[in-house]
């Protein structure tokens, strides 16, 4: 579990980085990618569906 904490901590900071500078391409891509495959394997995974659930529902509900 370690492991997965400092992966995901990493990644993280690499996306946050990548966006500030504004860096785009296959580097930036493959960075998200891997963010979202170590964020899906922690606890929070429950959380961001049930919000990302709540919003496709909204937008939904709207239109």
């Amino acid at each position: 579990m370690t492991i997965t904490i400092t992966a995901l901590a990493l990644f993280g900071l690499l996306l946050a980085l990548l966006i500030r500078f504004r860096a785009v391409g296959v580097a930036s891509a493959a960075v998200a990618l891997m963010f979202g495959f170590y964020l899906s394997r922690t606890g929070a995974a429950d959380s961001i569906d049930q919000i990302m659930t709540a919003l496709a529902d909204a937008v939904h509900g709207v239109g």
